[in-house]
């Protein structure tokens, strides 16, 4: 018997209306002759982490019970759409992030150790030296063949140099993603540069190659100047020079997959980004749909975003605080503090949100985007007024890799976070035994009985 079924390119585009969508991954996509032809197509697994700053009000964070999630709490409330695939993690902490023998920085340990697990070094200088964070180990592995490895977002300006917290360098306060133990990745704020990297410049598919051509052009003249540069340096200089063409490399890799990609298909793109508006609400809406964009046309499988910076002093009279976010995180038990955090706190948790029901609304193979990603919302302190890394606030939601949601799993309070981590790896099939001052992968399954 002939099979004269035709297998579409996994980059397929609906194009009408002058915007395009990427087509999920469909059975259609596997040629007929693959036993992968009999079974749902298998989609990709994507991985994203949403971090808050100052720390949470937890009596209104954690849910009551333990096992089956039977009701969310007044912060997680704005999950209810999601709450079948809601696991809340109660008790891990990021011990790291103590002082260790150092001084005061609470605030910038806290959001550099959160996906490190690796207790940073105290210095307002160049040697900053933190761990290979999980996003990036992640990226490594899961993000290969993709226009952009990972997306690194922000949504407060991170050029802040020299000391920012109490001897730590603002480095450490700028970025909660580092590719290397000395290189932390510049988070991007700006939705129109973030269109562009996903991208280029838009307009025609001419114009698109043309300008990776041009990119392509400045790659090259950068490499032939670097070996008469190295030759001047120091070895510490020579160090950070190789660290800077890994990532040149690595843009080179970007540019190689786009040019494959653009042979494949015609991308109408909607309309670029004007710039960072005005409101923050309309700010973070916009950075989380071009992540919803970026991982339903597999330009990339891992993201990380910043709501606010350690310290932030935003104030958000929309939602009736008028007071800046630090200080009132601080709340040394002051109900109107108290009050005042848990608007903030659900706030964000409904910001995410807005990019969950664009993930759920997306159908991926057999499922929805959400069934195929894990997205963990949440940050390096849990009481602000205690500057605590104990019990941190977390919620992770999604499905890839199995994960079983509509849960709370209770951990006694010196669990690291970092086998939550480990967990989330291996959920999307990274594999890794050591990871920070993790003690083991972290069991998302349903306990007996359960």
């Amino acid at each position: 018997m002939f099979n004269t079924r035709m297998a579409l390119p996994r980059r397929t585009f609906l194009r009408g209306m002058g915007v395009t969508l990427a087509l999920p991954l469909l059975d259609a996509m596997v040629p007929a002759s693959s036993a992968l032809a009999k079974t749902a197509a298998r989609p990709v697994r994507r991985l994203g982490f949403v971090y808050i700053p100052n720390g949470a009000v937890m009596s209104h964070w954690q849910p009551e019970g333990e096992g089956a999630l039977e009701a969310l709490s007044p912060t997680l409330s704005p999950l209810a759409p999601f709450q079948d695939q809601v696991v809340v993690p109660i008790g891990l902490s990021q011990k790291q992030a103590e002082a260790l023998g150092d001084g005061n920085g609470e605030h910038s340990r806290a959001g550099t150790v959160w996906l490190s697990g690796v207790h940073p070094k105290e210095t307002e200088g160049a040697d900053v030296r933190n761990g290979t964070t999980a996003d990036q180990i992640a990226a490594q592995h899961i993000g290969g063949d993709t226009p952009l490895r990972s997306l690194e977002l922000a949504m407060e300006q991170t050029y802040l140099i020299g000391n920012c917290d109490n001897g730590y360098s603002c480095v450490y306060t700028n970025s909660i993603s580092w590719r290397t133990a000395t290189t932390p990745n510049p988070h991007e704020t700006n939705p129109r540069i973030v269109f562009q990297r996903m991208f280029g410049d838009g307009g025609s598919p001419e114009a698109r190659l043309a300008q990776m051509q041009e990119d392509r052009s400045i790659l090259d003249w950068v490499l032939a100047d670097v070996a008469e540069l190295k030759s001047k340096l120091g070895p510490a200089d020579r160090s950070s020079v190789n660290e800077y063409l890994d990532s040149v490399r690595e843009v080179e890799q970007r540019l190689q997959v786009a040019e494959r990609q653009h042979g494949d298909t015609v991308l109408e793109l909607p309309d670029r980004p004007v710039g960072v508006p005005e409101s923050y609400d309309q700010h973070a809406k916009l950075m989380f749909d071009l992540v919803a964009l970026a991982f339903q046309a597999d330009i990339t499988r891992v993201f990380v975003l910043t709501l606010g910076k350690e310290q932030t002093n935003r104030a958000y009279p929309e939602l009736g605080v008028n007071a800046a976010h630090h200080a009132v995180s601080h709340h040394q038990h002051d109900p109107l503090k108290f009050e005042q955090g848990h608007k903030i706190n659900l706030y964000h948790v409904g910001l995410t949100a807005h990019l969950l029901k664009a993930l759920k609304a997306t159908p991926d193979g057999d499922g929805n985007l959400l069934d195929h990603s894990l997205v963990l919302h949440g940050g390096g302190i849990s009481d602000a007024n205690e500057h605590s890394h104990i019990d941190l606030p977390l919620v992770m939601v999604g499905g890839a890799g199995g994960v079983e949601g509509g849960r709370v799993l209770r951990h006694p309070k010196d669990t690291p976070m970092n086998n939550l981590l480990l967990a989330m790896l291996g959920r999307v099939g990274v594999h890794t035994e050591d990871f920070g001052d993790a003690t083991g992968v972290l069991p998302l399954e349903p306990l007996p009985g359960v």
